[in-house]
């Protein structure tokens, strides 16, 4: 989500001016033992603040896989501190200073307050063993850069928990608020248009009697059930859902035609959106292939258990091996942006294509009926 990106952003600054405080610890320490091996540690540190502002930054590339290296090379860098500084500066500040902080923010900000909470243990467990405290057991146990981590990670966490809550619902708002005012514009037109038409045809159907009264009986039924259309309103949907009709609806323009059922598509939020997004990567795929102007059409359906999403162009098509020479060579759009994102929801894609004849991607993942109208467990709390 956009509103997690200054929360990355002050990870990132937090990781440069705590690098910049372990290396100024080291020049004034001067009494380690092994001051070399001290800034081999500084430089591990720099490069990997450097792979993580970056890494941190690509939406696809955040996940446990980037959150486990980030704790792995923190504590080994921390772990480093006894071979570092000898016996005599046993128990003080380690060669990280405080730039272990930046992997238990990281966990927090995508995770939320329990994963924060168990990326302070880890990293204080961590720390305590650099100091001896579980070997020898002799002084005070110094629990005050324990205490900082465990709050960092912990309101950090439920900080961005929120943000991410707001940002939904305010997405909601606007779509509900736009949703509003089309559905007024489109009331307008047809109460101008077709309700009087069919108001006229009633009332000319009654005076002439016959075969015409029956039409004119039909005609105000009619419009009486569209004057009810026209007068309800859509409702919100419930937290923790979004309905994937309106994500869907959001990519049509003058080159993509967009057709969804005339009800909501109400899914889990993160299946709806996880969905919609697959649906953009294809289409940026035709823009990037078959051309800015080319056509192209989105489709959803339901049959009760599957959602199907189709996306297809009247491009060039792919050629055989395309793929999989693509994915060999490191570009991973298909790959990730689409079949990735469709397998971490349990579903599958298929592909239609062939030199000429156009492509055809079919999205379709399993949701059971009775979670499509049921709010969503946070699993970041």
């Amino acid at each position: 989500m956009g509103m997690e990106v200054p929360f990355w952003r002050t990870v990132a600054v937090f990781r440069v001016a705590s690098l910049g405080y372990a290396a100024l610890l080291l020049v004034r320490a001067g009494g380690y033992e092994h001051p070399a091996a001290g800034w081999s540690v500084i430089g591990v540190m720099a490069l990997w603040t450097v792979a993580t502002i970056f890494a941190y930054s690509v939406e696809e590339l955040r996940g446990r896989p980037l959150l486990a290296a980030d704790m792995l090379v923190t504590v080994g860098c921390l772990l480093s501190t006894p071979a570092i500084q000898g016996p005599h500066q046993q128990g003080s500040m380690p060669i990280t200073a405080t730039w272990m902080g930046g992997a238990v923010l990281a966990w927090g900000v995508h995770g939320g307050r329990r994963a924060g909470a168990a990326a302070a243990a880890i990293v204080s467990l961590a720390d305590l063993w650099t100091r001896d405290v579980f070997g020898s057991g002799a002084g005070d146990l110094p629990v005050n850069g324990t205490v900082l981590l465990f709050l960092a990670g912990v309101l950090v966490g439920h900080v961005a928990r929120l943000a991410r809550q707001a940002e939904a619902r305010m997405q909601q708002a606007i779509e509900l608020e736009a949703a509003g005012r089309e559905r007024e514009r489109l009331a307008r037109g047809i109460h101008d248009s077709v309700l009087q038409v069919l108001a006229l045809v009633q009332r000319r159907g009654l005076r002439l009697g016959g075969e015409a009264a029956e039409l004119g009986r039909l005609a105000g039924e009619q419009e009486a059930a569209l004057r009810e259309l026209v007068r309800l309103r859509p409702e919100a949907p419930a937290a923790g859902t979004a309905d994937l009709g309106v994500l869907l609806r959001a990519y049509s323009s003058g080159t993509v035609t967009v057709s969804t059922p005339a009800t909501p598509l109400t899914l889990p939020a993160r299946t709806a959106e996880e969905m919609a997004a697959a649906a953009g990567a294809a289409l940026d795929n035709v823009v990037r292939h078959c051309g800015a102007r080319a056509p192209a059409w989105v489709f959803a359906e339901d049959d009760g258990g599957t959602v199907t999403v189709t996306v297809r162009d009247e491009g060039p098509g792919i050629p055989a091996g395309r793929l999989e020479q693509a994915e060999a060579e490191g570009r991973l759009g298909v790959a990730q942006s689409i079949r990735g994102r469709i397998a971490d929801l349990g579903g599958t894609v298929t592909m239609v294509s062939g030199p000429g004849r156009g492509t055809e991607i079919e999205m379709s993942v399993p949701v059971s009926p009775s979670v499509k109208d049921r709010p969503e467990r946070w699993a970041r709390d």
